[in-house]
């Protein structure tokens, strides 16, 4: 007689996928326009920053205290990103562009992750900066190798088999993109 109760050997109990997996990586194209924005806003951000700085103290030429000024901006922008990622995966660039950073379960990002990814992602310039100073680059040369290197970061991203970049590879983040509500009310129906 057939046993009608399956073996415990035999059944394949197949995970379902996490939030993370079921949403599709983002664009590249909507990452890059989404840093376009971004820069825009973080425009605004670090005029506010720097004027700050500058109000306290005191700063009446451009080259005092010109290290600190970097440092601060350096620390302002790492709590801007820092605190989006942390609290719900978005800035306001990546809320219009509609994609969200998450770890791999699908979830906003820890302090420790999101502080690692914010310094990870800064190879995006440092590398081209670094070599335009080693080079003694002077004219075009100080737009060009880092541009250069920003290209060649993005262009990476087409090794990666679900699109992502480096830095988020290493930090086992992902950039998701969401359905907008007209979507999701279309996939309800």
């Amino acid at each position: 007689m057939p046993d009608l109760l399956p073996n415990a050997d035999n059944v394949t109990d197949t995970p379902a996928p996490s939030p993370a997996t079921a949403l599709p990586s983002a664009p590249l194209k909507n990452r890059l326009f989404c840093m376009v924005y971004e820069a825009m806003l973080l425009f605004d951000v670090l005029f506010i920053a720097t004027w700050l700085f500058s109000t306290v103290l005191q700063q009446r030429h451009a080259l005092y205290l010109r290290d600190a000024l970097q440092d601060w901006l350096f620390v302002v922008l790492g709590i801007y990103f820092c605190w989006f990622w942390t609290h719900g995966g978005q800035t306001l660039a990546m809320k219009t562009w509609r994609i969200r950073l998450v770890n791999l379960q699908g979830q906003p990002l820890s302090w420790k992750r999101a502080l690692l990814r914010y310094a990870l992602a800064w190879l995006w310039l440092v590398p081209g900066l670094a070599a335009a100073r080693y080079l003694g680059a002077q004219g075009w040369m100080l737009a060009l190798l880092p541009a250069l290197n920003v290209v060649l970061w993005a262009a990476a991203v087409m090794l990666d088999t679900e699109r992502q970049f480096l830095h988020d590879r290493l930090v086992r983040t992902r950039i998701v993109l969401l359905q907008s509500q007209a979507e999701a009310a279309d996939a309800e129906i």
